[in-house]
Formats: structure tokens, sequence, C-alpha cells
């Protein structure tokens, strides 16, 4: 009885501390966010803006966005915070989306812009063969998960 009481605690803080490690390398490995200046420059320039709001249907105490993002057709910029995790990527979508499920629907129609590996603001370059114009969602999804942390309308 007592080996499997052992083996029982052990393997509960042994998954504990997984799920722990996965929080928490992608804060411990990110690299330094954009500083404040870059990011108002960026705003700047910027055609359209959105928010991030954390009352959206898909996010919850751990998938998460909130703050200020800013369109321009070569950068998006995003003054704020997001929920930290692995993976991040930066999509435009053709309509706005708040849940894992419609994503899903629309995600042929979609367009990965790059990489999201800072949590208090991000920059991401906008290729020059995409048209912002044909979008009117940003979008942050976690692609190790399939988890949607955030999205935004601008205009």
């Amino acid at each position: 009885m007592r080996w499997i009481v052992l083996a029982a605690t052990h393997g509960v803080m042994l998954a504990a501390g997984f799920a722990l490690g996965i929080y928490l390398l992608p804060i411990i490995t990110a690299p330094p966010s954009p500083d404040q200046a870059m990011l108002e420059e960026s705003a700047r320039s910027a055609l359209y803006t959105a928010e991030f709001r954390r009352d959206l249907k898909g996010s919850d105490f751990l998938h998460w966005g909130e703050g200020t993002v800013s369109v321009s057709a070569d950068r998006i910029a995003h003054r704020g915070s997001l929920a930290p995790g692995p993976d991040y990527k930066l999509y435009l979508v053709p309509e706005f989306i708040e849940d894992e499920e419609q994503f899903d629907a629309v995600r042929n129609s979609a367009i990965r812009l790059g990489d999201i590996k800072t949590f208090d603001g991000f920059l991401v370059d906008v290729p020059p063969n995409v048209d912002i114009e044909a979008y009117t969602t940003v979008l942050v999804w976690c692609e190790t998960f399939g988890e949607f942390i955030s999205a935004a309308r601008y205009s």
C-alpha cells in the first residue's frame, strides 16, 4: 500500500512539474520585448488600430490578450500583454474570430505572418506580398496546442 501511495504522489508531482515547465519555459526563454519607442513609432504609422480584449468567447485565464494593435502595410505592432505560452503565431483573418472552432472553419483563408516570442508587446513584419486590406482581423494562435489566444478586428 505504501508503494502505491508513493507512486501516486510522485506521479502527481511529476505531472505538476511538467505542466509548470510548459507554462514557464516560454517566459524564461523569451527575448526582450520591443521597447516602447519602437512600438509607438509603429503605432504612429499605422493605417488601422484594434484592441485585444480578455472577454472573448475563446479566451480564458490561461489564454488571453489585451492592449492596442496597430496595423500598417509593412508591420503589426502590439502594445499590451499576452498570456505567456509556447509557439504563438500571428495570423490575418478575413472575418472576426473569437474561438478555436471559428478559426478552424476559416483557417484556409487566413494567412500566417510570423512568430510571436514576446508577451509584453510585439512587432511582426507583414510580407510585401500580403494585402492587409484583404483581411479584417489580427489573431494570435498557439500552434502547438491549437489554442485561441486573442483576436482584434481592425478598422
